[in-house]
């Protein structure tokens, strides 16, 4: 990785950790993720769960020396659904971490739960264990419309989660989805009410999409919500969020001060991650090039290619065409953007490799015309997919 190149970073961006744990009860019908229904619905048990722990170690010290030495700021345990492990195999993992990698003072450990998952003493455990921040993967308190999402929680046990989160966490997220089948503004409003109520850190809030290779891909739901009552839907949510406090400050992402998810901040900005577990990515920099790894999908595939020194399933080194629409399809979902000194030190490019681009976004009005950051405008944040192709290898 250290032999000549065509780029030339002066500086590596900081680094961050993925934990993939694969596994949930039920897989929901939009959900592209990575994830796998454990043994038609049953908990996981723990020789299953003491054998892939063994395998992100296997994996994780074969990764070591892409990484030797460099502090990691932050570490996410995403899934699947993570809060299947019990906490003391999650103690177990982070403790796994904390032996082969430098976390930073404070790093900022998040992890992944469903309600329906939900159990006191497991919240409290997990918090224990190590965990700074929980993520709770809520998507409505609506129990008909978590029934069309195919969750397997109910609006109670939502409420019920996220109250034994605010009790056993100093942060934490709820994961809100809007543009549901039949979903008025109303009932959209409602779930927002319910959610803010416990005053959140932290918002993420998602519209309903329908991606290929699921289940509402081969059987859409009907009546959804058409494009201009769904930007009713996402103005309701950034006018809600800002009467409480809440600053959007990415294009899902709402946070008070000082909870912004250290986490997704660094994917954005450009910053480096290791990804470990089945269908783990990476994204690395070295002085002359940027690496990506793809992790085996399978989980039994990869924990007995884990254990044989080979989790990785394919790996390439990001052409330098790439990295311009790689950077801003990161970096302009940011409301502040970034600086254009973050540009030159993250990709190794200079500031001629995006002259033409960044001239036609500021063209179409879509751009801030400061030409020390980039940053999209209220109107390029509306149009944001169009920004972004501006900056496609042609």
């Amino acid at each position: 990785m250290m032999r000549p190149g065509t780029l030339t970073l002066s500086a590596l961006p900081p680094l961050s950790l993925y934990v993939h744990l694969p596994w949930c009860i039920r897989k929901c019908p939009y959900c592209d993720f990575n994830s796998h229904e454990y043994r038609d619905g049953r908990e996981l048990d723990v020789d299953t769960a003491r054998a892939y722990l063994a395998a992100l170690r296997a994996d994780l010290e074969a990764a070591l020396p892409l990484v030797w030495g460099r502090p990691v700021v932050s570490v996410f345990i995403g899934g699947g659904t993570p809060s299947l492990f019990a906490p003391e195999q999650i103690a177990e993992l982070i403790s796994d971490l904390r032996a082969r990698l430098p976390l930073e003072p404070g790093c900022e450990i998040t992890m992944e739960a469903n309600p329906g998952t939900f159990e006191t003493d497991r919240f409290a455990g997990f918090a224990q264990a190590g965990v700074t921040r929980l993520s709770i993967g809520v998507q409505s308190f609506d129990d008909r419309k978590l029934q069309a999402l195919g969750r397997i929680h109910s609006g109670t046990q939502a409420r019920a989660a996220i109250a034994e989160a605010a009790r056993s966490f100093g942060t934490f997220n709820i994961d809100l989805m809007y543009a549901l089948p039949e979903q008025t503004l109303a009932e959209l409003d409602e779930d927002l009410g319910t959610a803010l109520a416990f005053d959140p850190p932290h918002l993420s809030v998602y519209h309903l999409t329908i991606e290929p290779n699921t289940r509402f891909a081969n059987a859409p739901p009907e009546h959804l919500p058409d494009p201009d009552l769904a930007s009713g839907m996402l103005d309701l949510i950034t006018a809600r969020t800002g009467a409480k406090g809440m600053q959007r400050y990415e294009v899902s992402a709402y946070a008070r001060d000082g909870h912004r998810c250290r986490h997704n901040t660094n994917y954005w900005q450009f910053g480096d991650y290791l990804g470990i577990g089945a269908g783990a990515h990476t994204k690395l920099s070295f002085a002359h090039r940027l690496l990506r790894q793809v992790r085996w999908r399978d989980p039994a595939t990869f924990m007995q290619k884990a254990s044989e020194g080979q989790a990785v399933s394919n790996e390439h080194e990001v052409a330098r065409s790439e990295l311009p629409f790689e950077f801003m399809l990161n970096a302009l979902r940011l409301r502040e953007g970034v600086t254009m000194q973050s540009f030159l030190e993250r990709t190794g490019l200079p500031p001629s490799a995006i002259a033409q681009a960044m001239a036609q976004g500021r063209a179409k009005g879509l751009l801030d015309p400061d030409p020390a950051v980039i940053r999209a405008t209220p109107r390029g944040f509306d149009f944001l997919s169009d920004l972004q192709a501006l900056f496609l290898a042609s």
